[in-house]
Order: structure tokens, then sequence, then C-alpha cells
């Protein structure tokens, strides 16, 4: 029998690129590229990144002038905190492959860029991943629980029958201690 592992390779191989074949890649910014948005448009970037849908292999393209491009963690993002990214790049021209669902956190590493709104969450799904359900409507109001009616010697409901008991002991005992039969 022949050796399968050249053509498990070449299996592999002709997998991942067709998996790349169907890849998109996403200009970052449009025309204007990576840039410190202004200061009316502060969330530029994470309303262009909601109204796309990223894959797992796609990429985004960050196109720039004296800047850099940096993955962080959440909590870096949130604090503008560029001290340990996960990645990094300063060349002007940075294509990132999202290799893995979830979310990526991009931000500007120059020094107040983040703060003014030049910064992005970008959440990536998986190819097997089905499209999101639409929205339900929200349910009608539940309607209130009608009052219990009252019972009909006034008491709370459950005390007539046991007064009703009692009474009925009550009675048979009397002509007993009465009479003393």
């Amino acid at each position: 029998m022949a050796n399968p592992v050249p053509v498990l390779l070449l299996l592999a191989l002709f997998g991942a690129l067709c998996r790349r074949a169907g890849a998109t890649a996403f200009e970052v910014g449009g025309d204007d590229g990576w840039a410190v948005p202004s200061s009316k448009e502060g969330g530029m970037y994470n309303e262009w990144a909601s109204k796309n849908r990223f894959l797992v292999g796609d990429t985004v393209h960050f196109k720039y002038k004296k800047d850099s491009v940096m993955v962080v963690t959440e909590d870096d993002y949130n604090n503008c905190r560029a001290t340990h990214p996960i990645f990094f790049s300063n060349n002007g021209d940075t294509s990132v492959e999202l290799d893995r669902p979830g979310l990526f956190y991009f931000i500007s590493g120059v020094a107040g860029h983040c703060e003014r709104g030049q910064r992005m969450i970008v959440k990536v799904i998986g190819h097997d991943a089905p499209p999101p359900a639409p929205q339900a409507p929200p349910a009608p109001p539940t309607p209130p629980t009608p009052p219990t009616p009252p019972s009909p010697s006034g008491a709370a409901p459950g005390t007539s029958v046991l007064a009703g008991a009692m009474a009925v002991v009550a009675a048979m005992a009397l002509p007993v201690i009465v009479l003393g039969v």
C-alpha cells in the first residue's frame, strides 16, 4: 500500500487554500483609514465594526500614517492601556487575520489616540455558526391576578370551615356538659 502522508498533506493544503479563498479583507476606516476620529465621531470604528459580519479567516486591514495598531486584552482596551499588546505594528499598512471566533480588541498605540476614539472591537464568528436569529417581539405584559373574593363571613379564606367545625363540636358537647350525661 502507498504511503498516505503525501496525500494527507496535499488534502490539508487544498483545504487551507479553499478556506482562504472565501475570506474577506475589510478596510478599516474606508478612505480615511486608521486615524483619530473627530470629536463628533468618537465611536465610528465600533459603529463600522457592528455593521459587518466577520468570520474566522477574514482579515482587517489598517492603513495609517505615523500611528500604530495594537491587539490588546479587554481590560487594556477599556483602559486605553498600550503597555502589553498581544500584537503590535507601526508599518503604516497592517493586516490582522481574525484566526479564531470571539472578540478582538484594537487600539492605537499613540498616546491620547485611543482616548479620542481610535479603538475598535471586532466580533468574529466561526464558519459553522448559524446566522443571527431574528429578534423576537417582546412578550405582552402579564395581566394582574384578580383578587380573591372575600369569604361569606368576612373572615379570611379557610377560617369559616374551621369555625363551623368548632361550632358543631361545641354543640354536641354542650348537652353532655349541661346534663351530665
